[in-house]
């Protein structure tokens, strides 16, 4: 397995020979990565190419079946844990189409899922107060420059597309993951969305956050500067390398791919 890696003595979040089937067809087959805290990995490919089931794979959807392979956080395995449990490891998925959920407030949310972690990590600690997480809240807006009443909001409710994925950023910001992955955060945004959602990802970005962007197009990466671009096709990763690889495919397409590598094979758009 290939190893792209910048960093030494940092958390790993390991990929090994994954296969993975939605109802008995495969659609991950033998699927390579390893990611450290600290770099910003593109992952990229053309429609039904399996982008969004290792996205979901990884985040422990019970519709997608590993066959073989693992996945490994720091070494261990995290085949055995459930969502939210992966969640507490420090894995933290921003969806293509996050869904509305009316009369909860994004603030109110947040504050669960805050103290759901915290309780499942440090069972003796006390829920953080209200006062520390609005201090807490107010300083993560400041830093994304959002303006404050976003929060009080019913989460995703009549929300513009770039208002969605900005709560997501949110999200990520108030939970601080080690790996965050973004499952096509650019889908349906205009360019000034788009380049407000790409600042607040690289705000965030830091020794202690690896991130996987998932995408069908350069034209995020011209926010988000990768450290490293991947090419998924037919399930696996077929070429790797650094920036200037996510360029190739923005002025080439994906032919290249589709000649060197054969046809690609059926399966689900969405997958």
């Amino acid at each position: 397995m290939q190893d792209f890696s910048l960093r030494g003595n940092y958390v790993k979040l390991e990929i090994k020979q994954l296969h993975v089937s939605i109802e008995d067809k495969e659609i991950i087959k033998g699927f390579d990565l390893t990611i450290k805290q600290g770099e910003v990995h593109a992952l990229m490919g053309p429609n039904g190419t399996g982008k969004s089931t290792l996205a979901y794979t990884i985040m422990g959807h019970p519709k997608y079946q590993i066959t073989s392979g693992d996945i490994l956080i720091d070494g261990e395995s995290i085949l055995g844990l459930s969502t939210d449990e992966r969640s507490h490891r420090g894995l933290f998925l921003a969806f293509q189409y996050p869904v509305a959920i009316p009369g909860v407030t994004l603030a109110n949310f947040l504050r669960m899922a805050i103290n759901s972690r915290n309780k499942a990590m440090h069972p003796e600690d006390k829920a953080t107060s209200i006062v520390n997480f609005r201090k807490q809240l107010k300083a993560k807006m400041d830093l994304l420059k959002m303006d404050y009443s976003f929060a009080s909001r019913y989460l995703n409710e009549g929300f513009s597309g770039g208002e969605k994925k900005r709560a997501e950023i949110l999200q990520m910001a108030m939970l601080e993951p080690a790996f965050a992955i973004l499952d096509e955060t650019d889908s349906g945004l205009d360019i000034d969305a788009l380049r407000i959602v790409s600042e607040g990802v690289n705000t965030l970005s830091g020794d202690n956050l690896g991130v996987l962007v998932i995408t069908h197009y350069q034209r995020m990466l011209n926010y988000i500067r990768p450290d490293f671009v991947h090419v998924m096709y037919n399930g696996v990763i077929v070429e790797s390398g650094k920036a200037d690889l996510a360029l190739k495919l923005e002025e080439n397409g994906y032919d290249w791919v589709r000649e060197k590598f054969g046809p690609q094979e059926d399966g689900p758009q969405n997958a």
